[in-house]
């Protein structure tokens, strides 16, 4: 495994539409696992492939609960229900935090490293995590979206 960089804001590649993944191969297997690798490293909780240079549907998310890492293959968002206004921030932009508000419950449909369909539902912070990655797979920044910007703290 190996450490990915991270894109910036600004680089023109994160507002790019991403591609399908058509091989479930040993190439896809290996860009899952860079990216969760990635992801750990960086402190996140998610990780989409635009954000490492790659214009693939593809996304790793792990928000430290009862489902683990999860790899989402050519993810679509199929339902959605309620409100949430919460705090997200980005790997691709550090350090900085907005308010965003997203559907409080996100059923999500994609494919394993595999090519099996899979269906998960997410509340709070893992519903917040499948917008926000599936939006980086559209070339949209949660930057877009916030609503408040988060203040300087003094310490």
């Amino acid at each position: 495994m190996a450490l990915l960089e991270i894109l910036r804001f600004g680089n023109e590649i994160l507002r790019q539409k991403s591609t399908e993944v058509t091989e479930f191969d040993e190439d896809l297997w290996t860009l899952l696992d860079d990216m969760a690798e990635t992801m750990y490293d960086a402190g996140g909780v998610g990780l989409a492939a635009p954000q490492v240079g790659v214009l693939k549907r593809v996304v790793v998310i792990d928000v430290d609960d009862d489902h683990g890492l999860l790899e989402l293959v050519n993810p679509v968002i199929t339902a959605i229900k309620g409100k949430q206004h919460e705090l997200e921030g980005c790997l691709s932009e550090p350090g900085k935090n907005g308010y965003v508000e997203r559907p409080a419950k996100v059923r999500i449909k994609a494919q394993n490293r595999y090519g099996k369909r899979r269906v998960y539902v997410g509340t709070g912070l893992l519903a917040r995590a499948f917008c926000h990655e599936t939006d980086h797979l559209n070339g949209i920044l949660f930057a877009d979206k916030v609503d408040k910007w988060e203040e300087e703290k003094c310490d």
